[in-house]
């Protein structure tokens, strides 16, 4: 049984499956592969996660906090763009894992990704409630706290229908097509990044030096605090990599729209903090709309409206990478029997995984009706972290096991490199709550009764070992 759980998948029969049956519509190219990474980066982090990780961890430093999580990001990316253009399919880290250390690994970050993709989509949909029921405010329309919180908010309320109605409507236009999709999220990905280059314009030469002593309020270690907890900005270039089977030219566009995603949004990020910090002092960012409070202080309504017009653009961006990449997890994991036959089927006409797309967006919307904002930002960084980490020891054992497969795309610096990914990504979990590592305990001890019920008698794989070892 041991021997089953550790058993990989090779490359070969992966590449040979995702040709096979019915496939997913091949239409992405560069630019638009690059503008999902970014539709899933600039988003919450952003406008929300940077003032809090500011006020409650790093202070000024954030600057230094977006440094040592884009350095761990630039590792990760790199071994994720190696293993990308290798094995074009979807699945991300999970695929990966299953080619390099084995089905139990695979299952674990394919369960791993499940609560990431779901709980940042349902966190970041009652963040898009927030801001949509300010900008209405803001026009003389009042929405009732009852429709617009959950039960166990501050002040309660009864169902939070915006943030439902945003999830429900995106899950639409993920079921209609993928080309259709990325167009949106392209769209949406030109307005924010206006928005946001409008507002470091207008917002750096009111920067006060001042404001950013001390520079380290909460020392070395609140720096570090502060990288792990903004990681869940990150999660962008993950969502990427699950569109790697609909991509036109992925072993040479799938490590473009990966990097070039992670570079824009990362200079981005530094730029923003370092205004933000400078605008008003650290200690008063904690609010969930940091930014719209920067320019609160520069007394600029018209520069409100466009700012919360642009949070709303890019909080709805962020939901509809979240929304497209879990799906497309549960479809490889049903492709190899670890999950029901059902989940993996596509659509005929619009060639989607129509099934768990649908599933995906209905519990998300559910959970984020009836659920308050908490730290949860912290329990996907921690399982975003927890992939990357897998995703670059995967390239150092499959550089040794495999070296005779094709790679258009290779680490630079190997092994230094992912040994560095390994090591960066594991030391910002360490820097995590110990709440947080609870809470991931419990969810993978829930993932692991799982795969011993049904996934591990089900899958293709273990079945087919069983039956040449007589069972």
């Amino acid at each position: 049984m041991l021997k089953r759980l550790f058993q990989t998948k090779p490359v070969e029969e992966i590449l040979r499956e995702a040709d096979s049956g019915v496939t997913l519509k091949r239409t992405l190219g560069p630019v638009q592969l690059t503008t999902l990474g970014i539709g899933a980066i600039i988003g919450a982090g952003i406008f929300v996660i940077t003032g809090t990780a500011a006020a409650e961890h790093a202070g000024p430093s954030i600057i230094l906090s977006f440094v040592l999580a884009g350095t761990a990001c630039v590792f990760a990316g790199l071994c994720y763009s190696e293993f990308a253009s290798m094995i074009p399919v979807s699945g991300s880290a999970y695929t990966y894992a299953y080619a390099t250390m084995g089905e139990l690994f695979a299952w674990i970050i394919g369960w791993d990704l499940i609560l990431e993709y779901s709980l940042a989509a349902s966190t970041v949909a009652i963040g898009w409630s927030g801001y949509f029921v300010e900008i209405f405010r803001s026009l003389g329309v009042e929405i009732p706290a009852k429709w617009s919180a959950s039960p166990w908010s501050e002040p309660a309320g009864v169902f939070n229908i915006p943030a439902t109605a945003i999830c429900l409507i995106l899950t639409a236009i993920l079921i209609i097509g993928i080309k259709e999709s990325a167009n949106v999220n392209a769209t949406i990905v030109i307005i924010k990044v206006g928005v946001v280059l409008l507002f470091l314009a207008v917002a750096a030469p009111f920067v006060k030096t001042v404001n950013w002593q001390p520079f380290m309020p909460f020392g070395a270690s609140g720096m570090v605090t502060g990288a792990g907890v903004i990681f869940f900005a990150y999660i962008g270039f993950d969502a990427v990599s699950t569109t790697a089977q609909e991509a036109r030219n992925p072993q040479k566009d799938m490590p473009i729209g990966i990097l070039v995603s992670l570079v824009i949004c990362t200079v981005l990020y530094l730029a923003t903090a370092a205004v933000m910090t400078g605008v008003v002092y650290y200690t008063e960012l904690g609010v969930p709309a940091p930014i719209a409070l920067a320019i609160r202080t520069l007394d600029m309504p018209w520069l409100s409206v466009f700012v919360s017009l642009g949070a709303i653009a890019g909080i709805t961006s962020v939901i509809l990478v979240m929304l497209l990449g879990q799906p497309r997890v549960f479809y490889c994991m049903s492709k190899d029997g670890l999950l029901p036959e059902v989940v993996s089927k596509v659509h005929p006409r619009f060639r989607t995984p129509y099934i768990t797309t649908a599933i995906t967006g209905v519990v998300v919307a559910v959970v984020a009706g009836l659920t308050p904002i908490h730290e949860l930002g912290h329990l996907v960084s921690i399982g975003t972290l927890l992939a990357f980490a897998i995703v670059c020891g995967g390239v150092l054992v499959l550089r040794y096991t495999r070296p005779d497969i094709k790679r258009p795309f290779k680490v630079p610096g190997f092994p230094v490199v992912p040994i560095l990914g390994v090591v960066a990504c594991v030391y910002l979990m360490w820097s995590l709550p110990a709440v947080t590592w609870w809470r991931l305990f419990v969810w993978m001890a829930a993932g692991l009764l799982i795969y011993i019920a049904y996934g591990f008698r089900k899958s293709h794989l273990n079945r087919r070992t069983a039956g040449k070892d007589g069972g």
